[in-house]
């Protein structure tokens, strides 16, 4: 029996697998080239897009972070810094920032270390985060990129009031999460 060598190929092995190869580019070169304009048409997102995440308030302006640090723990990539406090009430109820008996005073995502995989969003007991299809997260500046609890604030809303104050919505903190409540009042004046 003959040893096979590489004179010996095949008629295919020869001619068609190199015209077979060339016709995978031959077929794209006439397609029409798909180029994103990126900054000048900007596409929207998907729905569950996981872009910048938001800390997200009751209907009366309080905050739904109790500062539990929950986030913080499921964080994979060590870029959430939470300090929780109490909510210490005055003598006349004005001193609350959330509902519950803690909230958190101090709220950090470090978007350097974000890998934007959505874990503290699951972890949240109060949904006090979420995330929006907010998506460029770029700076030329470092410090830039460690937000604060006063850029990732969702903003007030008309009938909201800046926090501290009382609880406008409920009795305790217990119609709150319960949603045992109905929307305030307008504060600002309407028809009569």
């Amino acid at each position: 029996m003959a040893k096979p060598t590489s004179q010996s190929k095949s008629m295919k092995e020869q001619l068609w697998d190199p015209v077979a190869g060339f016709g995978v580019t031959f077929r794209t070169m006439f397609k029409k080239v798909v180029t994103e304009q990126y900054p000048f048409e900007k596409l929207p997102t998907a729905p569950r897009f996981h872009g910048r995440h938001q800390l997200n308030r009751w209907p009366d302006g309080l905050e739904k972070c109790i500062g539990c640090e929950l986030c913080a723990w499921a964080c994979p990539a060590d870029a959430i810094y939470v300090e929780g406090a109490s909510n210490d009430d005055d003598a006349n109820g004005e001193g609350r920032f959330s509902p519950g008996e803690r909230y958190g005073r101090v709220y950090q995502i470090n978007y350097l270390r974000c890998i934007l995989c959505g874990l503290c969003i699951e972890a949240c007991p109060t949904r006090a985060l979420t995330m929006t299809n907010e998506y460029e997260l770029a700076d030329n500046n470092r410090a830039d990129l460690i937000y604060e609890k006063s850029d990732l604030l969702a903003p007030l809303l008309p009938g909201m009031e800046q926090p501290p104050h009382a609880m406008l919505l409920g009795d305790d903190e217990g119609a709150y999460y319960r949603g045992e409540f109905s929307a305030p009042a307008p504060t600002q004046g309407g028809d009569a």
